[in-house]
Parts: C-alpha cells; sequence; structure tokens
C-alpha cells in the first residue's frame, strides 16, 4: 500500500503523514527541507535559483519512489513527485521565473523518469485557502519561508486545483484543511482516517 499526501506549502502534509504512520503503523517517508542546499537561496532570488531547486526535489523524489517499491512494505509519503513537475515546475515558469530554456529541460528529464514511475494507490490532496496556508507557515517558524510571497501561494493553489481535477492515475481523496483541523481535534482526525478507510477497503475489493 503506497498512499501520498498533496497539497500547498503549510497544507499540513508532513503533520498528516506522521498521524497516519501512528495509526496504521506505515512506514513514513518525509520531504526533507531543512537538508535541502536550495531553499534558502531560492527564496532569496527565485529566477536564478528555481531551476536548480527542482532538479533536486526531482533527484530525491525519484530516489524516494525507488526505495518505496523496493521496500514492499505500507507507506505513507509527503509529497508525491507529480507535483514537482505539473505544479512547482511549471507555475515557476508561468510567473516568468523560470526560463523557458531550463522549463524545457526540466520538463524533458520528467518525463523520461516517469516511464520508471508507478503512482501511489491513494493519493490524499489537502485543499487550503491562502490565509490558512500563512497561518500555518508562521505557527511553524521555518526562517527561510518568511519571505515566501502571498501570489505565489495563490498560483501554486490554482496549479493544485487544475492538476487534481484532471488527476486519473489513481484513487483521490480531498480534505478540506480549512474545516478540518486534523492536527488539533483528535474527532476530525478520526473522519479523515474513516474516509481513508472507506477508500483503503475500496483498493482491496478491486
Amino acid at each position: 500500500m503506497h498512499v501520498a499526501i498533496a497539497g500547498n506549502i503549510g497544507s499540513g502534509k508532513t503533520t498528516l503523514t506522521g498521524l497516519l504512520a501512528k495509526h496504521y503503523g506505515w512506514d513514513a517517508h518525509y520531504e526533507n527541507a531543512d537538508d535541502n542546499p536550495y531553499l534558502d537561496d531560492f527564496y532569496e532570488d527565485m529566477p536564478h535559483w528555481s531551476f536548480n531547486l527542482q532538479i533536486y526535489f526531482l533527484n530525491e523524489r525519484y530516489g524516494q519512489i525507488q526505495e518505496i517499491r523496493n521496500s514492499g512494505l505500507d507507506v505513507v509519503q509527503d509529497r508525491t513527485i507529480y507535483e514537482d513537475a505539473y505544479i512547482f515546475a511549471a507555475n515557476l515558469h508561468s510567473m516568468g521565473l523560470m526560463s523557458m530554456r531550463d522549463y524545457t529541460t526540466y520538463r524533458s528529464l520528467f518525463e523520461k523518469m516517469s516511464v520508471f514511475i508507478q503512482p501511489p494507490d491513494l493519493l490524499i490532496y489537502l485543499r487550503a485557502s491562502v490565509p490558512t496556508l500563512v497561518r500555518q507557515i508562521q505557527k511553524r517558524g521555518r526562517a527561510y519561508e518568511s519571505g515566501i510571497r502571498l501570489d505565489y501561494l495563490g498560483k501554486l493553489n490554482d496549479s493544485y486545483e487544475k492538476w487534481i481535477n484532471s488527476y486519473i492515475l489513481g484513487k483521490i481523496l480531498t480534505v478540506n484543511v480549512d474545516e478540518i483541523q486534523f492536527d488539533e481535534k483528535p474527532e476530525d482526525l478520526h473522519t479523515v482516517i474513516n474516509r481513508i478507510d472507506a477508500q483503503i477497503h475500496g483498493l482491496f475489493n478491486k
């Protein structure tokens, strides 16, 4: 079983990954942002570092997918490789923060790698408004995130909605983070788990 959690910066992916890993006994695979050597530079100068950052993420995520499939374990993953390509790289290009040359190179590499990628059995999408994202980003207090632009978060949200509406690779479960605080309210987490259980039973009953 491979469950992946998708969502914008600050939507609660890492938190939910940990909660689900604890509840189900799944192996958790996190996005290790703290060790990313490009994030500080990227938020200081997005046009200059966007390509470097996205190539780093693509490489890390591809390696993570190989580990997940080779492990034979039930896994919950914090963010997918598809978000790197269809959300973040595409958004940087559309905002003029990644050149056409770099974006074309990036997408060519992703398309070649995607042939060897198996999608998750269940994708959980955390939908959140920009005010909710900002509140949660401020709450966790990462220094490199302090300069994130509101228009950047908004554009990412638009890209996420477009991607989710066209997602056909497998089952998908959407959680509205504006209404469900699974990190603070046990009853809300229980609601999310019940919805996941229903999806998982559907996977096994194919």
